[in-house]
């Protein structure tokens, strides 16, 4: 009498741990081939992979100078748009900071010696509209923390020096030093550009510049 064969599933039931033994076997044969030809799953997914420096050539002042398109700041959740006005009236720089983040457009760009200042809105109100928001807790940067500035093909990394209010009150707080000598970045929350307030101040150095992947 033939003996009656059995399924696939019956087989697995009566024995689980060879059959675990050989899954476990074949996943890691797989995963080893997949890994070999470049084929694995990113961990950190596409955003971060395009960000990902690919070199460590440094920027110099005799490179092309460039625009800034976004500011990051990981240790405190930064990550905003910037624009570049090319005006500097009060009305018009008002309205790019409904944007993002602003350069202000008699500094430094990206790659060239002097200060990039940034600008951006800051409020705690709870139903503020979102781009009033865009400088929310740069105060909480410590020093050494690194900010980056991306232009369109290159990330500038910035170590902050320096955190500090500057006081409406306080007359000596109404000029900011923006060093000309070596390249520097600033950020200021802003009110208004034409209303005196008080303002947080970030100052950092710039330590780095990295091509992003294409």
């Amino acid at each position: 009498m033939q003996k009656k064969r059995r399924g696939a599933v019956y087989e697995v039931a009566e024995h689980p741990v060879a059959f675990a033994a050989v899954f476990l076997a074949f996943f890691v044969a797989l995963y080893v081939l997949m890994s070999a030809v470049g084929a694995t799953p990113d961990p950190l997914g596409s955003v971060a992979r395009d960000q990902a420096p690919v070199s460590t050539t440094q920027i110099t002042a005799t490179s092309t100078p460039e625009e800034p398109v976004r500011v990051t700041a990981k240790s405190i959740g930064l990550d905003v748009k910037v624009v570049n006005p090319d005006t500097t009236d009060v009305d018009l720089l008002d309205e790019a900071l409904k944007q993002g983040a602003a350069r202000y457009p008699t500094t430094a760009l990206l790659g060239a010696q002097g200060t990039m200042v940034l600008f951006g809105h800051s409020s705690y109100l709870p139903i503020t509209t979102s781009y009033y928001k865009t400088f929310d807790g740069i105060q909480n940067l410590k020093h050494g923390d690194i900010v980056s500035v991306y232009s369109a093909t290159t990330e500038y990394r910035y170590s902050v020096v320096g955190v500090r209010i500057a006081d409406a009150n306080d007359t000596s707080n109404d000029v900011i030093d923006l060093p000309q000598d070596g390249q520097h970045l600033t950020l200021i929350t802003c009110d208004s550009f034409a209303q005196k307030s008080n303002r947080f101040v970030v100052t950092a150095d710039f330590v780095g510049a990295y091509a992003l992947a294409n």
